[in-house]
């Protein structure tokens, strides 16, 4: 028997080649069957009827500025975009006093810097971005914009605050608590305490079997009657306790879903290499679990945006609640102004929607890299 010995090493192989030509992913995805092709082709001719006469209203006959809603009301005008330009102050702030507005500039900007940080997959430093926004940002946030005169900030009541800036608040309030409040409930209701099991169980029930709105007249009306007058909390903090418990209680059945998707074998082996329980959670188990409903977390996440109109209905100013005011102003009265107005709201939900999902569609591409795609 004789040994064979390599004489030269064997040249590296090009890696795979997954890409396909553009027909043939055009052939796939839109004229895959008859059906396939139908549907597309009906899609195209919905597009081919709609997009002129919308053409025509939102950009070739628009009314870009005009003083008054007298142009926008002439027969032939489109959408009135002057409205829009006009009323913006009062769609982003509310009444907040104007030379007071730097300072949700400045409380948003910080917001929005460390949101980016702390998102962004090759920053550096991500940990400290998340600490500054779950621990800084509050504190500082509430100086900036209910006022703190000792630092010179005259205080501005929340009755005065509105606009995009108190939709955008509740919303990041939402989002913030849901996703750490929820891995709490879920863990709770999977824990071996009968007591604490149960006490999960029925605040996760009571919040999902209630409707949203009806969650908001409860946090707006009773939670009052728990607290002693001088504790009672502002008008705007009630509904920021429902929103976030309802948040709460919905992410928790999702992020339960993804504790069950993770094989008991994960937790197993990581005890098994001597990680404590909470570092077994931190480390091995909860990655993967938000991993595998990352799809059902953006799908609470957007929900939970659009549902902050609810607001509105126990008295706070939000977004969608200025434009519908704004377009009551008699001197820009006019069904084509208030078309514009609604038109203007819809685009601003979509757009955070839209990149809240183009986000998390980027997450999942980078925790699938390692698998080829489907053929």
């Amino acid at each position: 028997m004789t040994d064979f010995c390599r004489a030269a090493p064997v040249p590296q192989r090009p890696p795979p080649n997954f890409s396909r030509p553009f027909h043939a992913v055009l052939r796939e995805r839109f004229f895959a069957d008859w059906s396939s092709a139908a549907i597309t082709f009906a899609v195209f001719v919905f597009l081919a009827v709609a997009l002129p006469p919308l053409w025509r209203f939102l950009i070739a006959d628009a009314v870009w500025r005009a003083p008054d809603g007298v142009a926008c009301r002439a027969p032939g005008a489109g959408a009135c975009w002057a409205f829009i330009a006009a009323k913006t102050p009062f769609f982003l702030y509310g009444s907040y006093p104007p030379g007071q507005r730097w300072r949700v500039d400045i409380a948003f900007g910080l917001a929005a810097a460390l949101i980016f940080w702390a998102l962004w997959p090759s920053a550096r430093g991500r940990s400290l971005a998340a600490i500054g926004f779950f621990v800084v940002l509050p504190p500082v946030g509430v100086a900036l914009l209910s006022g703190a005169p000792a630092l010179g900030l005259p205080r501005v009541e929340t009755t005065l605050w509105g606009g995009a800036m108190v939709t955008l608040l509740v919303a990041l309030t939402g989002i913030v608590v849901a996703l750490p409040g929820g891995a709490l409930l879920a863990l709770g209701r999977r824990s071996d305490l009968p007591a604490l099991r149960l006490f999960c169980a029925m605040l996760i029930e009571f919040a999902r079997g209630a409707p949203l709105i009806a969650v908001l007249f409860m946090a707006n009306a009773m939670l009052p009657l728990f607290l002693p007058p001088n504790w009672a909390p502002e008008r705007l903090l009630r509904p920021l306790f429902g929103v976030a418990l309802f948040a709460s209680a919905y992410m928790a059945e999702v992020v339960r879903a993804g504790l069950n998707a993770v094989p008991s074998g994960q937790s197993e082996a990581a005890q098994a290499l001597g990680l404590s329980r909470i570092a077994t959670l931190r480390l091995v188990v909860l990655p993967q679990a938000f991993a595998a409903v990352i799809p059902a977390i953006v799908n609470n996440f957007v929900a939970l945006f659009k549902d902050t109109t609810l607001v509105a209905i126990v008295g706070i100013f939000d977004f969608l609640h200025t434009v519908d005011a704004a377009r009551l102003d008699p001197r820009w009265a006019g069904p084509k102004i208030a078309a514009t107005a609604y038109v203007f709201a819809g685009l601003f939900y979509l757009a955070f929607c839209l990149s809240m999902s183009a986000y998390a569609r980027g997450v999942e591409r980078r925790l699938s890299a390692s698998r080829p795609p489907r053929r």
